[in-house]
């Protein structure tokens, strides 16, 4: 079997994540990893195989062995480091936020259209089957009517504080999960957040998306908290369903009842780089596109300026 030969940008601890993956998918070869400090690289091209390693990018991409690239960068070179790979032929798969503006994202979707290839963006939540089933179970009405769904996902104050707020690091995961269950981008959005313990970005943020219809989400995101919390609760008119994305656990709560299907614990980021690789090989649609990684960028922002001007904003 021909392996697909993949590179990993940026060896912080979620580069290494993808990198651990890749050497363990039998249908990849991590032939470079690439990192601005050369001893990281090195070392992590070591620990997972890689047959080199790199602190300039632009020399790494010349190697005609690599397909694809996963750019796991600091947030603010995320569009560079991606456009770099599309320009030299490379399938992307870009961590989250995609990029600094949605101005920046969609140049990086019509890069990849205009050059046929694959580019992806990682929201790996929607890579969890409990939140595969409320997706299918929305769809085909097994809740009744959508009503509203709410997302919390908070915790203790991050070892490394990167460039971006709470909400582009981690609320605008929550974003794409509720464009992914609503199937459509939001009419409009209004938000809150502020810094309890520095200035330079947003620790805390709560957010409300109105869609079509007059139906609702709410995300609850912060780095305060004394624990850890990954929570999403969906409520229809006939059921409410719950997921703990950290157990994977997952309810179905009815009138009469409340039953706790036994769905199949996989890791998140091993079933979404092994998708994004059968969507090369395979020539067929990725699950998450460059488009959604522009919309879920485009709420991000809005959000922000929401809460700046305290005022609700609409989304074109």
């Amino acid at each position: 079997m021909t392996k697909l030969g993949v590179a990993v940008i940026g060896t912080g601890q979620w580069g290494k994540n993808h990198a651990r993956v890749y050497k363990e998918l039998p249908s990849t070869e991590l032939v470079a990893v690439c990192d601005v400090n050369m001893e990281r690289a090195k070392a992590m091209a070591e620990q997972y195989g890689a047959k080199a390693y790199y602190s300039d990018s632009t020399e790494m991409l010349k190697d005609k062995s690599i397909q694809a690239v996963n750019v796991c960068t600091w947030s603010t070179i995320l569009a560079q480091e991606a456009m770099k790979a599309l320009n030299a032929g490379k399938h992307v798969l870009v961590e989250k936020p995609m990029a600094t503006t949605p101005e920046q994202a969609e140049q990086l979707v019509k890069t990849a259209q205009e050059s046929g290839l694959h580019l992806t963006v990682g929201f790996l939540m929607r890579f969890i089957p409990g939140l595969q089933q409320i997706r299918q179970s929305v769809e085909n009405k097994k809740i009744g009517e959508l009503v509203c769904a709410t997302a919390k996902r908070v915790s203790q104050w991050p070892e490394r504080i990167g460039d971006v707020g709470v909400v582009k690091d981690t609320a605008i995961h929550d974003i794409d999960v509720m464009n992914f269950i609503f199937n459509q981008q939001p009419t409009s959005v209004y938000a809150n957040m502020g810094s309890m313990r520095i200035k330079k970005f947003e620790d805390y943020a709560q957010i409300m998306l109105t869609y079509e219809g007059g139906r609702t989400a709410f995300i609850e995101s912060n780095w305060l908290t004394p624990y850890k919390t990954r929570s999403l609760t969906v409520t229809g008119s006939d059921a409410i369903m719950r997921l703990d994305y950290m157990t994977q656990d997952f309810w179905v709560e009815q009138k009469t009842e409340t039953v706790q299907p036994r769905l199949p614990f996989q890791e998140p980021l091993k079933a979404e780089l092994q998708h994004f690789v059968d969507c090369i090989v395979e020539k067929k649609k990725p699950l998450i596109t460059g488009e959604d990684g522009v919309k879920a960028l485009k709420v991000a922002t809005a959000a922000i300026e929401s809460s700046a001007k305290n005022s609700a904003i609409k989304i074109e």
